[in-house]
C-alpha cells in the first residue's frame, strides 16, 4: 500500500511541474510575492483587473449578508432541510470563510486553480468550520476518467521540533535522530496525502526524505468527505488543472509590462538628455552636475558639452498600449463585470446587462456549482451531522441543493421578464381569465426564491 501511494504521490507532482511554470508567469505579471526578483513589474493593469474580478467573483457567488444556500425538500423524510439551512448558515457566517475565500477567488483568477481546506474546528469553538486557502504551488492532484479527483497530495515545510510536537506519537527513523537533535529547527518537508477509496477518503501524513514510506509515516486517518475542496475556472480536455483569464491574456500582459518599460527609459533619456563634450583637457566630465543653473567651464573656441540627438520617438506607444490595456481588461473581464456604473441604469438596461454577465458567467458558474459550492455544502452537511447539530442529510437522495446567490439569480431575471411579458400581452388581449394565477405565482416564487410562507 505504501509503494502504491508513493507511486500516486510522484505520478502527481509529474503532472504538475507543467502547470507550475505557466503559474509562475500568471502569478509574476498579476499579483508577485515580495521575493519575487525575477522580473521588474511596470504596468499594473493586469493586477488591478485581477482584484477587479476576484471582488466580482465574492460578491456574484458568496455574499456574505444574504442567505445563498438552501436546501430544498423533494421527497417526505425525516431530516429537516430547512434546519440544516439554518445550520449551515450560522456556522458559516460565524467562521473565517468570508475572509478566506476572496484568496481562492485571486487562485482562481490568476492560475486556474484554486484549493481551500475545509477542516473542523473542536468542538466548543463559536463556529464547527475553519477554512484555510491552499496555493496551488503546494497541491498536487490526480483525476480518473471521468474528472473526479482521486488523490490531494499537500506538501509544507515544518521545522522538526514543531513537528514532533504536532505529532507525539511520531517516532524519528535513525537517519533523522541525530540531525533533528542537533538542529531542533531544521526544516521538514511533510506530505499530506488524501486519495478517495471505496470508503471515503484515506488520509495519511509522512516526512519525504526521498526513500521509502516506511518509518516516516506521522499520522494516519480518514475522512468522510474530502476536506480539499479544488476548484478550476475552466478547463480544456484531459486537463488536470485550470486554465485562468490571465494565462489568455498572458502575452498582452507581458507586451504592456515591456513597453511601459521602455516608455518610462525613453523619459529617463528625455528628462536627463545624452551629452556630448571634446576632450580637450579643460572639461572633466566627473565634475559635471546637470542641475538648473550650474556653471559648466569649457575651453575658449571649443563647443563646449552640447546634447546628442536622440532618435527615439515613442507616441505610437501610447496607442499599443492603450489597445493593449483595453485586451487585458476584457480577458480579465473587467470591462463586463464593473460593479459600478457611471450613470443611473434603467430597469431594461440593467436585466440585458445581467443577461450578458450569465452569458459570459455561465460555464464558469456552472463548473464552479459543481466543484466548489455542492462539495463544500456536503462536507459541511456531514460534519454538523456527525455532531448531532442536524440529522444526516443526503444531497443525493433527501434534498436537493437550491443556490440562491446573485449570480445564480441572473439566470432567473431573464424567465422572469419573459413570463411578465407574456402576462401584460394577454391581458391587452383580453386573455387573462386563461391564465392560472396560482401556478404563475408558485413559479416566479421559485425562480426568485420567495419564501413559501409569504406566498398564500
Amino acid at each position: 500500500m505504501n509503494t502504491k501511494l508513493l507511486s500516486l504521490y510522484k505520478q502527481s507532482m509529474a503532472g504538475r511541474d507543467a502547470f507550475a511554470r505557466r503559474w509562475a508567469d500568471c502569478r509574476r505579471y498579476t499579483i508577485p510575492t515580495p521575493d519575487d526578483q525575477t522580473a521588474a513589474l511596470f504596468d499594473s493593469t493586469a493586477g488591478d483587473a485581477v482584484d477587479m474580478l476576484a471582488a466580482n467573483m465574492f460578491s456574484l457567488l458568496t455574499p456574505p449578508e444574504s442567505l445563498w444556500i438552501s436546501l430544498a425538500r423533494e421527497t417526505e423524510f425525516s431530516p429537516d432541510p430547512d434546519n440544516a439551512t439554518e445550520y449551515l448558515r450560522r456556522h458559516l457566517n460565524n467562521s473565517n470563510f468570508y475572509t478566506t475565500v476572496h484568496q481562492s477567488y485571486l487562485d482562481l483568477a490568476t492560475v486556474g486553480t484554486a484549493c481551500l481546506f475545509f477542516s473542523e474546528n473542536p468542538i466548543g469553538a463559536k463556529s464547527a468550520f475553519s477554512f484555510t486557502a491552499i496555493p496551488m504551488n503546494d497541491v498536487s492532484i490526480l483525476r480518473d476518467g471521468a474528472d473526479n479527483i482521486t488523490a490531494v497530495f499537500h506538501t509544507a515545510s515544518m521545522p522538526a521540533a514543531e513537528m514532533m510536537e504536532k505529532y507525539p506519537a511520531w517516532t524519528p527513523p535513525a537517519s533523522l535522530r541525530d540531525s533533528i537533535k542537533q538542529n531542533p529547527e531544521m526544516p521538514l518537508r511533510l506530505v499530506q496525502s488524501v486519495v478517495a477509496d471505496a470508503e471515503g477518503y484515506a488520509f495519511t501524513a509522512w516526512i519525504d526524505c526521498g526513500g521509502e514510506l516506511e518509518n516516516n509515516i506521522v499520522q494516519t486517518g480518514r475522512f468522510e468527505t474530502n476536506p480539499y475542496i479544488i476548484f478550476r475556472w475552466s478547463a480544456a480536455t484531459g486537463e488536470t488543472y485550470g486554465r485562468s483569464p490571465v494565462m489568455r491574456a498572458l502575452p498582452d500582459i507581458k507586451t504592456a509590462n515591456k513597453v511601459v518599460e521602455l516608455v518610462l527609459k525613453n523619459a529617463t533619456i528625455a528628462v536627463s538628455g545624452i551629452w556630448q563634450a571634446d576632450d580637450d583637457g579643460v572639461i572633466n566630465l566627473s565634475n559635471i552636475n546637470l542641475t538648473p543653473g550650474a556653471i559648466i567651464p569649457k575651453a575658449v573656441g571649443s563647443s563646449g558639452l552640447t546634447p546628442l540627438r536622440s532618435g527615439a520617438d515613442f507616441d505610437v506607444s501610447q496607442l499599443v498600449l492603450g489597445d493593449l490595456r483595453a485586451r487585458i481588461r476584457h480577458a480579465l473581464l473587467a470591462d463586463r463585470l464593473s460593479i459600478l456604473s457611471d450613470k443611473e441604469m434603467t430597469a431594461t438596461e440593467i436585466i440585458a446587462r445581467n443577461t450578458d454577465m450569465m452569458r459570459v458567467l455561465g460555464a464558469t458558474y456552472g463548473r464552479l456549482l459543481c466543484e466548489f459550492i455542492r462539495p463544500m455544502v456536503e462536507r459541511g452537511l456531514a460534519i454538523l451531522a456527525r455532531r448531532g447539530a442536524i440529522d444526516p442529510i443526503s444531497l443525493h437522495t433527501d434534498a436537493r441543493l437550491c443556490y440562491v446567490a446573485p449570480i445564480a439569480r441572473l439566470a432567473a431575471d431573464e424567465r422572469v421578464t419573459q413570463i411578465l411579458t407574456f402576462l401584460s400581452a394577454a391581458s391587452s388581449v383580453g386573455l387573462a381569465a386563461n391564465i392560472d394565477n396560482t401556478a404563475v405565482m408558485n413559479y416566479l416564487g421559485t425562480a426568485l426564491h420567495i419564501p413559501e410562507e409569504l406566498l398564500v
